[in-house]
């Protein structure tokens, strides 16, 4: 974008694929949703290409907060409600014309250190977006051995995931594990030295432990099914992903539900032929440009999904079916 929109600060986090969001949903109109609101730059570039109005979804109350001085130039064009991506077509309440999400952890998440989501400042463990339930440091305490090196592996694809486990139950037998800084340290001790160019050794726990701690993959799953229960005929459904594991679930969601799920098995029974609920708008996921990559770094390993909702009736898929891992919380002391 070219310069700040309305109400936005001079220093804003940048939003993602913001541009090719824009020009792949082109026209923008009608009702949006922004599952995720963070510091409002999708809301405020839906506005700005046409949109009549938007309702701005965050679990985080900390977002809401925060978007209460940008939002009230725009009146009753922008909405704001505190919620989860499986509850977004209750809380929408009306058809929506579109709906974008934007997944993982927000920027301006990362950065406050008493968030506890960074390895990169020292901080309390904690890790919950909506600030309530469970944190990070309770997960890591608590949980058996075996349950944490399931989280490790499944949702952080960490192959050291046993190794890891058994030093955090090692290491919290002599103190519990409260900050970023001694997990992180716990977590570089298993691993090699990393060589130059290549992430910490703490980033794919803390993104395992994020993701548990959120429930993240079964929301994601939920909001998947909430946005095609919510969207008009023509409704829009673009999502942007930052990791593989999400972007599987949601490659997986639109196979599905517009017919082109891959015959991977010839023996295993072929699937009832139902109406496609939705038609894909990009044959392929979007990638940022080496522009938005100079500009923001973060969008490095983006990936966007766009899909026109149908006339056939939204049917749910389970966590089954879009290949989320099977993650009991079982095995607590």
């Amino acid at each position: 974008m070219s310069g700040p929109l309305p109400g936005q600060p001079a220093d804003p986090h940048v939003p993602v694929l913001i541009d090719a969001i824009l020009r792949e949903c082109a026209p923008v109109a009608g009702l949006w949703l922004d599952g995720t609101l963070g510091a409002g730059g999708y809301t405020r570039a839906l506005l700005a290409a046409g949109a009549e109005r938007v309702i701005g979804l965050d679990r985080d109350p900390l977002a809401l907060r925060m978007a209460a001085d940008w939002a009230a130039p725009y009146g009753d064009r922008v909405r704001l409600v505190a919620g989860r991506f499986s509850e977004l077509d209750d809380l929408a309440g009306e058809a929506l014309d579109g709906v974008v999400l934007d997944l993982g952890v927000s920027s301006m998440q990362l950065d406050q250190a008493e968030r506890g989501f960074s390895f990169m400042k020292d901080g309390p463990l904690d890790m919950r977006m909506s600030q309530s339930g469970e944190s990070a440091a309770d997960l890591v305490n608590t949980a058996d051995e075996g349950v944490l090196a399931d989280i490790l592996y499944h949702y952080g694809e960490e192959r050291a995931a046993r190794r890891i486990a058994r030093a955090m139950v090692a290491a919290r037998a002599v103190a519990p594990i409260t900050t970023t800084a001694r997990l992180a340290e716990i977590v570089a001790k298993c691993l090699p030295r990393p060589k130059p160019g290549q992430s910490h050794p703490a980033t794919r726990s803390f993104q395992a432990i994020r993701i548990a701690v959120n429930a993240e993959f079964q929301e994601l799953a939920e909001g998947l099914n909430a946005a095609e229960r919510a969207l008009k005929p023509g409704g829009l459904l673009a999502v942007v992903t930052f990791h593989s594991l999400e972007d599987r679930i949601v490659k997986r969601f639109f196979q599905l539900a517009s017919g082109h799920e891959a015959n991977a098995n010839r023996y295993a029974p072929a699937r009832t032929d139902s109406a496609a609920r939705f038609a894909m708008v990009t044959k392929k996921a979007v990638a940022p440009d080496a522009a938005e990559v100079a500009r923001n770094p973060r969008a490095r390993s983006a990936k966007l999904r766009v899909g026109r909702r149908t006339e056939a009736p939204a049917q749910r898929l389970g966590p089954a079916e879009l290949g989320l891992p099977d993650m009991q919380k079982k095995g607590r002391r």
